[in-house]
């Protein structure tokens, strides 16, 4: 197994020189687990390593920490000696979502990706507006959006269809096709983009089959899947954590466990990309600060009436600009508080030196003076 097996190029080996030069050796983290982390080398030996205490002090967060899918610089230890992190390569993308509930914090899902796949179905997990967030997670990711509507054989031909078609709507640049993981169809198109070197990720809620791909693509029961609720048309799978594997056949794979909320970690120029056809529409609304209500002329709500712009799509846009304007607000305010903390700890440090000192000269009254002279 190369390194280029495991999506190097050129772009982290430039990087890794002053690394090389010390003696490390670059490695890709498959798995973290909590307080070590599994990590492959070229040749396909895999490490149990540590985090470098200088890697977690320069992290002004913990997405800045190395994490799954990560490349990395090790300081191999010899026998019995612990093997470290001592850098971390900068991500080419970077696959995130804020962390769930009232956090302003950033959870990276998977790091130097170059395809996110989303799985989804056409019953009860199809959500146009859950697929609006992945899109533009994925756009921000800078990776490649592709999305398969799975379980299509649970459903009749012209449903599957009219998702496909709702999904390829909402982003001209996804790819979007109907698969059934049991009767093994459609896999074929998701192995097209795993070629060597290149990273997949596969999201989506729990139940909608991604184990079950998973276990096709790696040609064993690498996971295990209950059977198909009879109700729900789901199933149950038990991907706990997130984990990098290698398949043989070429390609890369960033399992997920299934995800209950699409927490948007974003900014309001991605928003503006991903609902382009609502900026067009209000850009040629009568007057340049139309508030978008009762106001004369709005094109917005032209658009709603005669049935030209979807409600929900626009009510949508208003729910997301309202929640990365509120995500905005959080960050500011923590930054504030990380900021004056550092300020508090600064003053506390000099004020303790200085009694130091103090301390110092009553001990050694002469050796104090002599500083002086």
């Amino acid at each position: 197994m190369t390194l280029e097996d495991l999506g190097w190029n050129a772009q982290f080996a430039a990087e890794f020189t002053p690394f090389e030069k010390k003696g490390w050796a670059p490695a890709r983290l498959i798995r973290d687990n909590k307080i070590t982390y599994g990590a492959l080398l070229e040749g396909g030996e895999e490490l149990e390593v540590i985090m470098g205490g200088k890697v977690y002090h320069d992290a002004e967060s913990d997405a800045e920490l190395p994490a799954v899918g990560d490349w990395v610089a090790l300081d191999v230890g010899d026998d019995g000696e612990e093997t470290v992190i001592r850098a971390r390569l900068s991500r080419q993308t970077c696959f995130s979502r804020k962390l769930p509930g009232k956090s302003s914090e950033e959870q990276v899902m998977a790091a130097n990706v170059t395809v996110v796949v989303v799985v989804t179905d056409a019953g009860s997990d199809f959500n146009p507006r859950r697929m609006e967030r992945y899109f533009m997670l994925i756009e921000r990711s800078r990776a490649k959006a592709v999305v398969l509507v799975n379980k299509s054989d649970l459903f009749p031909a012209e449903v599957n269809e009219q998702a496909r078609a709702e999904i390829s709507e909402l982003s001209k640049d996804a790819d979007v096709f109907i698969t059934s993981a049991v009767k093994n169809e459609g896999l074929e198109v998701l192995k097209s983009y795993l070629q060597k070197g290149v990273s997949i990720t596969l999201v989506g809620s729990s139940g909608v089959g991604k184990s079950t791909l998973v276990n096709q693509l790696l040609g064993e029961e690498w996971q295990w899947t209950s059977e198909v609720n009879e109700l729900t048309g789901k199933g149950r799978h038990t991907t706990t954590a997130r984990e990098l594997m290698v398949l043989e056949d070429g390609g890369i794979l960033i399992d997920n466990p299934g995800i209950r909320e699409v927490q948007m970690w974003t900014d309001e120029t991605t928003l503006r990309e991903s609902f382009a056809d609502i900026e067009q529409i209000a850009g040629v609304c009568k007057f340049h600060d139309c508030k978008h209500g009762k106001d004369k002329g709005c094109a917005i709500r032209a658009g709603v009436e005669d049935g030209s712009l979807d409600i929900e799509r626009y009510e949508s846009f208003l729910k997301l600009e309202e929640e990365i304007a509120d995500l905005q607000k959080r960050q500011k305010k923590r930054k504030i508080l990380v900021e004056r903390r550092a300020k508090r700890d600064h003053r506390v440090k000099a004020r303790n030196l200085a009694d130091r000192i103090d301390y110092e000269k009553e001990q050694n009254p002469e050796r104090g003076s002599s500083r002086g002279r």
